[in-house]
């Protein structure tokens, strides 16, 4: 007896063995597809730094690499947003440049040579396979079912919705941010079970680490206060919660702190005050909870009451007088945006000019997520039947992550974690349904109807068939795995065709089927590198600020940091206003080349001109008397670039540098852009303060030279008036105190 018992145990604990060795395997697995599956772009087009942001993102990489972390936190940056220049060190998120410099520098101890570009390059397809880890471990955690995290890593691995920004030369801040999400919420998790104060702190210190990484961490200083609210809202108030939350809030926020971009906006920003007022309630509820166990029934409901309105009181009161006083600062312009749609582009329109700052498409659900969109809901549904803590916050991320995905493209990001957690859920719920499902037995069913009776007042005397045959477990098991398939295949199509595309090298195709490399972008800054002086000041609208500097290594007067609406205004009007008004704001700033991009020749919808509104929009918001949208349409209301547009447009400096020339490409009179589809005037425009330096080979990227005063005719007089005016101006401020200003 005692050697067959003891063979089973052994027979047993190795199955364990196998299943646990099996699981292990598929993780791999899993991982190394996620990996494999974001290198299209290498092997189609090269290792290359894919977008604009991270552009930025590599040079600050490289610095950091070449002159030393402290070197790099006190860096100041003189060749950005001249003449201003820009405290780079305190206003990034250094996360993501420190985790690759550390892995460079294990990588150069190990010596394995490797070049900086690839382990920035090749990041964050390494950090997609750590996330589908990390997504098994949260789900997990939802279900004691292996197979629901299994599947939830595979989709996380997979899904277009994370793929979008993880693709290799993906070198942004969401690169190592997503999984420091997914990591945070599964110690979170862990944290609220166990009521560990060890678990609360490693919550803390990737909190903290996902800080330093993406600004996006906002999202999880409230969703955890909103989780906490929410369960002392149920009554689920516990020691357990009470030791999690104060862990990770003490420990967390002063981590966030010690980076410099966020300082003191934990205790200052009205983004932070959840988290602030949860720990506060947290702390109330705390102790009338010691208190109740002192005094009798009615005398404790009696102090609870009086306290819950002295409190409440008490904090609205000091949060109004702190935010008029300015101690708190208000709530951000993004903050009102994702509760307004068209509230950016009323009042702050540089965020409404961003395209991921748009509202999403129905479709791009559908694209992004594929089946997972109609899983999704049954998850969720599922966690409402168990709602456990866990299960509370599972819910909760749910609901405010599909809202801000609905309102703003970026944010699918972060639905698409909970949206994988929630479908795997479903799906396995499912699968291990049909697949373990046994017929029941004569006793069990007769058990079953008898329950069924006294409970409801249906008929069992011809109870549902064919349930339990393999017909069913069949048909259920092959729809599932047919969905999967083509899940895959979508992924895959999506991943190659729209994700793994450099923006600074575009392909096309050629009437015989094979590819053409168009690769302006960099032939452009190729010149400019080795054309131009060192210190030659380039003006370009701000979207290419970050690969000007990166890869033309020229200084630029603005580019995508948007810090200074001002200055970006200041762009927006030398490129709307006639020559006679951007001459002198050309001068007044030092510039030598001014760059433009234009698609109508080749069709590329990507242009300045496309973009031109929003140049005129964000000057008028500065300039209204000056610059004013309504003059660049017509009569009719019409934007239009050919015979019909307005003067206005006409004489624009971004109309002339788009056109200049462009005629002599087609006969006379047949000039046509071929992205707006119209035909052009038979004169082209002409200028007088500019002169063509460099046109690409595609006519994508245009650079003209700003003339010296003497070089150009009808506006010398003027010009050199304006220059003598200029420098009496700089003279005058020589002798006073040096203020920089943004006019």
């Amino acid at each position: 007896m005692a050697q067959s018992s003891l063979d089973v145990l052994l027979k047993g604990s190795s199955g364990r063995n196998t299943r646990g060795l099996l699981r292990i395997i598929i993780l791999l697995t899993i991982a190394a597809a996620a990996v494999a599956s974001r290198l299209f772009s290498v092997i189609r087009f090269e290792s290359i730094i894919h977008e604009f942001d991270p552009w930025f993102n590599f040079r600050a990489t490289k610095y950091l690499v070449q002159n030393g972390f402290y070197s790099f936190w006190d860096w100041f940056d003189d060749r950005t947003w001249h003449p201003l220049g820009r405290v780079t060190g305190g206003t990034l998120y250094p996360g993501l440049m420190v985790t690759s410099g550390v892995i460079y520098h294990i990588l150069s101890f190990l010596t394995i040579p490797v070049d900086i570009r690839n382990v920035c390059v090749l990041l964050a397809p390494g950090f997609s396979g750590l996330t589908a880890l990390a997504m098994y471990l949260l789900t997990r955690e939802m279900s004691h079912s292996p197979s629901a995290g299994l599947l939830a890593a595979a989709f996380m691995g997979i899904t277009p919705g994370y793929i979008s920004r993880s693709v290799a030369g993906s070198y942004d801040n969401e690169a190592i941010a997503i999984f420091l999400l997914v990591f945070t919420f599964f110690l979170w998790i862990k944290a609220v079970k166990n009521g560990s104060i060890m678990w609360g702190a490693l919550t803390a210190l990737f909190y903290g680490y996902m800080v330093s990484a993406w600004g996006g961490y906002v999202f999880i200083t409230n969703l955890i206060p909103l989780h906490v609210f929410v369960l002392l809202c149920m009554g689920r108030y516990s020691s357990r919660l009470y030791i999690s939350y104060t862990t990770w809030y003490a420990l967390g926020t002063l981590g966030s702190m010690q980076i410099p971009f966020v300082g003191f906006l934990p205790i200052r920003n009205s983004d932070h005050m959840s988290a602030l007022g949860v720990f506060g309630l947290i702390q109330l509820v705390a102790f009338a909870e010691f208190v109740r166990a002192y005094l009798p029934g009615k005398q404790f409901q009696k102090l609870l009451t009086s306290m819950v309105f002295l409190t409440f009181g008490l904090g609205l009161t000091g949060l109004i007088l702190l935010s008029v006083t300015g101690v708190i600062a208000p709530w951000s312009g993004r903050f009102y945006s994702l509760w307004d749609t068209g509230y950016a582009k009323i009042h702050i329109p540089i965020i409404a000019s961003v395209s991921e700052h748009q509202p999403t498409a129905w479709p791009a659900f559908f694209f992004d997520l594929n089946f997972l969109i109609w899983l999704f809901p049954a998850g969720v549904f599922m966690c409402f039947q168990n709602l456990k803590d866990e299960h509370v916050f599972v819910i909760i991320y749910a609901v405010l992550s599909s809202y801000f995905a609905g309102v703003m493209v970026r944010l699918m990001l972060t639905l698409t974690p909970i949206v994988c957690v929630a479908a795997a859920l479903a799906l396995s719920t499912i699968l291990d349904s049909f697949l373990v499902m046994y017929k029941p037995t004569p006793e069990s069913q007769a058990k079953a109807n008898a329950d069924k009776t006294a409970k409801s007042f249906s008929s069992t005397k011809n109870p549902v068939v064919g349930i339990y045959s393999y017909l069913s477990k069949g048909i259920v098991t092959g729809s599932l795995t047919i969905y999967l398939l083509m899940f895959v295949a979508h992924c895959t199509w999506v991943t190659s065709n729209a994700y793994s595309s450099p923006s600074v090298v575009l392909a096309s195709r050629l009437p015989d089927g094979s590819q053409h490399i168009i690769d302006d972008y960099r032939e452009a800054y190729y010149w400019l590198r080795q054309n131009t002086e060192d210190n030659a000041k380039i003006m370009s609208w701000w979207d290419y600020g970050y690969q000007i500097g990166g890869m033309a290594d020229r200084p630029t007067l603005v580019d995508n940091n948007t810090w200074n609406n001002t200055h970006i205004a200041t762009v927006g009007k030398a490129m709307s206003s006639r020559e006679e008004v951007s001459y002198p704001i050309l001068r007044q700033h030092d510039v030598d080349y001014v760059l433009v991009v234009f698609g109508g020749l080749l069709g590329y919808s990507g242009d300045d001109l496309n973009k031109f509104l929003w140049m005129v929009r964000i000057a008028e918001g500065i300039w209204p008397d000056e610059v004013k949208e309504r003059d660049f349409f017509t009569a009719r209301g019409e934007y239009r670039v050919d015979d019909e547009a307005t003067p206005t447009m006409k004489n624009s400096l971004m109309y002339k540098m788009s056109y200049y020339n462009y005629n002599s490409l087609f006969p006379a009179g047949q000039a046509v852009d071929r992205v707006r589809g119209v035909r052009l005037p038979a004169e082209s425009p002409k200028l007088d303060t500019l002169e063509e330096a460099f046109t690409s080979e595609n006519w994508i990227i245009r650079i003209f030279k700003v003339k010296d005063l003497d070089n150009f005719g009808r506006d010398h007089s003027n010009a050199v008036a304006f220059d003598k005016g200029l420098k009496r101006k700089r003279a005058t401020k020589k002798k006073g105190p040096r203020v920089l200003r943004t006019e």
